[in-house]
Parts: structure tokens; C-alpha cells; sequence
């Protein structure tokens, strides 16, 4: 097997408990970003890796393969990393289970920016910011790359400076894509200061000395970490979906 795809989920988020598994046109949070992922054409698996007896029954009860892990996990990269522990695959993508807008064709683009080139450990994605009210916003998280864009920093606060804001920011989505060995070094390095000072976990492997891909993408994702979140992604759905 090339390519799995990890829903990491926790039951009891600290923002939004239970977010999840929140109603969203008729079905649980986690089951439309399953849905979502699940056309990627290049994934040959996707599994949900769960902390909680609840949610995996839920998850199963809409068709998705589900793997109870550890309770104990402190974040989505080990509970992944627990998920694919005994698998023999090439490369993993971790997908955050509160982005039930999740587009399939940035899944791809990943894995083909993975596939094309043997060099790379890591890749994860960007999109220019068009709403000038996420520049200052510390929940949306900014990124800057180098020419060969390659990630240079990941920051809550606007990045890079400009007086006047006249510069191109761009966000973070929040998917990554690593080979198997990888994960496990990024696992085992262990949190790093920059992490710790930003609340940002991909911040321990650039601080270790690694390289991360950033693809841009126009494909807008939501993630939902409060009401107010919960509420936008809805009204979305309800302008694209049939109801």
C-alpha cells in the first residue's frame, strides 16, 4: 500500500467539546470530513483514529474504518503515528477532523507533490488570504516560504511585517502529508521551543533542521474550534448543498 490518509479525532476538544460530533445538515461534523476525503483519488486507505468507544461507533455507523487508540495521545501526530504503527505504506496523510470543507483534489495535490519528487519528507499547504480580518487574527495561522517555497516560519501573528499590511499573506491549511519514516522522527523529536512559544507543532521540524513543502492551493478550508466557526461552515454547506 502507497498512500494512507489518518482522521485523527478526539472526542473531547478543549474549545468546543464534543465538536465532532455536532449536527452539521443532518450529520455529525466528522462524518462530512470523511466524506470529503474519502474522494481523494489517490488514497488506497482512509481510516478515522479515535480516543473514544462513542466516536468510533458513530464512525462506523457511516461506513468509515475506524481504530480506537490510546486516550492518552497530547496530539494528532501521535494518534496518527499509533494508526499506522503495523502498516507497511509509504506515505501518510494526516487530515484535521474538524475541516469538514475539505477539498480532495488538495489531498492529491499532495500526494503527487510527495510521489514527484524522493526528496521531500514532509509537505503541507497554503492559501493567499483575501479576508484582511485573518491577517491579525491569532487563530489563523500565517506561513512564509522560501523561492523554492519551502517553509521558513509558521506564526500567529502577520507574517511577513508590513507598515501598511500591503503585503501577500498567506494562511496555513492544516494538512500534512509525511513519508512513514518521517512521521516517526517527528514524532520522536519531541516538542521544541518555538512550538511550545507558538502553540504550532510543525514549528519542531523546521526548529530540527527539516524541510517542509508548502503547496498553494485555492481550495478554502474552515476548521471549527467554536459556535461562531460551526455556524459559518453551515451557512457554506447550505449555498452548496442540496437540502
Amino acid at each position: 500500500m502507497e498512500v494512507v490518509g489518518v482522521i485523527p479525532a478526539r472526542l473531547k476538544s478543549t474549545r468546543l467539546p464534543y465538536k465532532l460530533l455536532l449536527p452539521l445538515l443532518g450529520k455529525p461534523l466528522i462524518q462530512w470530513t470523511w466524506e470529503n476525503a474519502k474522494k481523494a483519488a489517490l488514497l488506497d486507505k482512509l481510516i478515522i483514529a479515535c480516543d473514544d468507544e462513542k466516536l468510533e461507533k458513530i464512525a462506523e455507523s457511516f461506513g468509515a474504518e475506524v481504530i480506537l487508540t490510546s486516550s492518552r495521545h497530547t496530539s494528532g501526530t501521535d494518534r496518527v503515528a499509533e494508526a499506522v504503527r503495523e502498516m507497511d505504506v509509504r506515505f501518510v496523510v494526516n487530515i484535521q477532523a474538524d475541516e469538514p470543507l475539505i477539498h480532495p483534489s488538495l489531498i492529491d495535490s499532495l500526494i503527487e507533490t510527495m510521489k514527484e519528487d524522493s526528496s521531500l519528507v514532509m509537505a503541507t499547504a497554503k492559501k493567499k488570504i483575501t479576508d484582511s480580518s485573518e491577517i491579525e487574527d491569532p487563530n489563523v495561522v500565517k506561513v512564509v516560504t522560501d523561492k523554492n517555497d519551502f517553509a521558513l516560519y509558521f506564526s500567529r501573528l502577520p507574517i511577513p511585517y508590513s507598515e501598511n499590511k500591503e503585503a501577500d499573506y498567506y494562511k496555513h491549511i492544516g494538512i500534512y502529508i509525511y513519508t512513514k519514516d518521517f512521521l516517526f522522527t517527528f514524532k520522536n523529536l519531541g516538542p521544541s521551543y518555538l512550538e511550545k512559544m507558538e502553540k504550532l507543532e510543525q514549528l519542531r521540524v523546521i526548529e530540527a533542521g527539516y524541510k517542509i513543502k508548502v503547496i498553494t492551493t485555492s481550495f478554502e478550508c474552515h476548521g471549527v474550534d467554536t459556535e461562531k466557526d460551526l455556524a459559518k461552515v453551515e451557512r457554506i454547506l447550505r449555498e452548496n448543498v442540496r437540502v
